[in-house]
C-alpha cells in the first residue's frame, strides 16, 4: 500500500499510544508500520530532498497536529504520552481524526489560525488551515516543481551544443561525479576506431577499470529503442570494462530491459538533467539558491509551525 497521508495516520498514532505509557517514537513509529503493513519500498521511500523518509516524516507531523490538539504531550524529546483528552478520544472512537475533527479543540484552532509576524508587505495575514498535506509535503512538492522548471531549462540548453561537444560535455559531466580522474586519462573520443563508442573513461591509472560510453544527443521527444541498445552492446562486445548510453532523450521499455539483461547502464535527458543539478555542473549557484528561498518563503507564509 501506498504511504498513508499525515491526517490518516493520527487515529492509529492516537491508538498505539493509548495505554497511557510513555513511548519513544522510533518504536511508535515501528510499530505503525507494522500494523499498516507497509512494504520495504514503502518504508524505504524519501522526500524529494532526500533528507528523510516520507512515512517518517508524515508520523512526525501527524504527532504534532495531536500535540496542538492537546491530545498528546512529549515529556522528552523523542517522546510521546496521551493525555486525558487523547483517551478520551480514544474512547469517544470517532470514525476519523483529521485536522477537521481536531478544530473542536480550542488549543489547535489557535495554532492553525496563528497570525504570521507583521512585515511590511503582509501587514497581516493567517495561515490557511492545514490541509491534507503536511508542510513539508507542500514544501517538498514546491521544490519538485522548481527542480523540473530547471531541469527542463537545463535541458533545453543542452540540446544547443554540437554533438561533439555533447559527447565531451557528458565525459566531464563522469569526472564531475567522481567517475575516473582528469589526470588518468579520461577522455571522449571522435575517431576511436571503434564504432558506436563515443567515449572512455579510465578510472585508474593503468586503465584496468574502463567505462565506454555512448552519448547521443537526440530531441526529448525520440525514443531510442532496443535496436539502438544492442548496436551499443555490439560495439563494446568482448571489450573490458562497463557501458553507459547517455541521451537527451527518453528510452523505450524493451531498450531498458535490453539494457538492464546486458548490465549497460542508461541515462536518459531527465535524469542527464537532474544529475547536473545535484553535482552543480553547468548550473549556476545562484539560481540553485534563488529555488531555495523561493521554497522558504513559500513555506514561511503558508505554515507557522511551533517547535
Amino acid at each position: 500500500m501506498a504511504v498513508p497521508k499525515y491526517d490518516e495516520l493520527m487515529k492509529p498514532l492516537l491508538i498505539a499510544v493509548s495505554y497511557g505509557e510513555t513511548y519513544k517514537m522510533k518504536d511508535v513509529t515501528a510499530l505503525l508500520a507494522e500494523q499498516l503493513n507497509l512494504s520495504s519500498d514503502d518504508l524505504a521511500e524519501m522526500l524529494p530532498s532526500g533528507r528523510q523518509t516520507v512515512f517518517k516524516n508524515r508520523v512526525g507531523w501527524a504527532k504534532t497536529y495531536l500535540k496542538k490538539a492537546g491530545l498528546l504531550d512529549s515529556p522528552a524529546r523523542a517522546t510521546i504520552v496521551i493525555t486525558n483528552a487523547g483517551k478520551q478520544v480514544v474512547a469517544d472512537n470517532p470514525e476519523k481524526i483529521d485536522s477537521k475533527y481536531l478544530e473542536r479543540f480550542p488549543s489547535f484552532v489557535d495554532f492553525a489560525s496563528a497570525p504570521e509576524p507583521l512585515d511590511d508587505s503582509n501587514p497581516a495575514s493567517e495561515v490557511p488551515k492545514p490541509s491534507d498535506l503536511t508542510p513539508d509535503d507542500q514544501l517538498e512538492d514546491a521544490y519538485k516543481e522548481i527542480n523540473d522548471s530547471l531541469a527542463s531549462d537545463l535541458l533545453s540548453e543542452v540540446l544547443k551544443i554540437p554533438p561533439y561537444t555533447f559527447e565531451k560535455f557528458v565525459v566531464d559531466l563522469l569526472l564531475k561525479m567522481g567517475y575516473g580522474k582528469a589526470d588518468f586519462g579520461s577522455h571522449a573520443t571522435v575517431a576511436s576506431g571503434d564504432d558506436g563508442i563515443d567515449g572512455i573513461i579510465m578510472e585508474d591509472k593503468l586503465g584496468f577499470s574502463l567505462i565506454y560510453m555512448q552519448a547521443k544527443e537526440w530531441a526529448v521527444d525520440k525514443v531510442v529503442s532496443q535496436p539502438d541498445i544492442q548496436s551499443f552492446v555490439g560495439a563494446i562486445a568482448g571489450k573490458k570494462g562497463d557501458g553507459l548510453f547517455v541521451t537527451t532523450a527518453r528510452f523505450s521499455q524493451k531498450a531498458k530491459n535490453y539494457a538492464h539483461t546486458h548490465h549497460i547502464i542508461l541515462i536518459d535527458g531527465e535524469r542527464l538533467a537532474n544529475l547536473m543539478i545535484e553535482y552543480n555542473f553547468c548550473v549556476s549557484t545562484r539560481r540553485l539558491w534563488v529555488c531555495q528561498e523561493f521554497c522558504v518563503n513559500r513555506f514561511n507564509k503558508q505554515h507557522r509551525i511551533a517547535a
